[in-house]
């Protein structure tokens, strides 16, 4: 499903993340994968990667903070949706042991580099699953389950915890994509944001080299 398939709440910057997180997925798992540069090096000082953690942790942090528990409420004595919930949130929770032991074999100057690949594997198959299984399933129900209100309040939750990193997010939204799907997500902005980006944002953001890519291939 994508966002045209939902009547009652706009899922436009739902899809627009998960989109972000599977294009910064390749990006690392690209990374993880060459042989002529230690991956740890590369991923440790990128800011991608710092950019990644924060943005994919705010996203989930507010799901569980602000929309599974609304959801469960609602749908008390229902136990098949109760189910997925369940699964939405075990989910969340194997990513941040993956994330934390990423930091940890890039940290490791000895026995690092024998690890980072599996864990970078099992973060690129758990969240690309995560996120198919949402988009799915979850997404509708949350359709059918949700107030505009409860949007509300979970679009100011993730808004609140990206914080300071606002002028970044929604250059690194928009990193790659087409003018098209550009202009639609550009559309639901608020004018002083989207001047912000236009006069501001995109500039610093591309001016970042988030990746380190400038005198490498690793990022097509």
């Amino acid at each position: 499903m994508r966002e045209n398939d939902f009547k009652n709440l706009d899922m436009t910057m739902m899809f627009a993340i998960h989109d972000a997180l599977r294009r910064e997925l390749e990006r690392i798992a690209r990374i993880t994968a060459k042989v002529d540069e230690d991956p740890r090096h590369v991923l440790s000082t990128a800011v991608g990667w710092e950019l990644f953690k924060k943005f994919l942790t705010a996203h989930h942090t507010s799901e569980d903070v602000t929309v599974w528990p609304v959801m469960q409420k609602a749908l008390a004595g229902r136990p098949d949706e109760l189910a997925l919930l369940d699964a939405m949130e075990a989910e969340h929770g194997i990513i941040d042991p993956l994330l934390d032991g990423i930091d940890a074999a890039l940290a490791d100057r000895e026995g690092g580099i024998e690890r980072l690949g599996g864990l970078v594997d099992s973060l690129y198959t758990g969240l690309s699953d995560h996120l198919r299984h949402e988009e799915a399933e979850a997404l509708q129900l949350m359709d059918i389950t949700l107030s505009q209100e409860d949007w509300a309040t979970f679009s100011a939750e993730q808004r609140g915890r990206i914080g300071n990193d606002s002028a970044r997010y929604l250059p690194w939204l928009l990193d790659d994509a087409d003018a098209e799907r550009a202009a639609v997500i550009l559309g639901k902005m608020p004018d002083p944001l989207r001047n912000a980006y236009e006069t501001e944002w995109r500039a610093a953001y591309e001016s970042l080299d988030i990746w380190g890519t400038r005198n490498r291939t690793v990022v097509g």
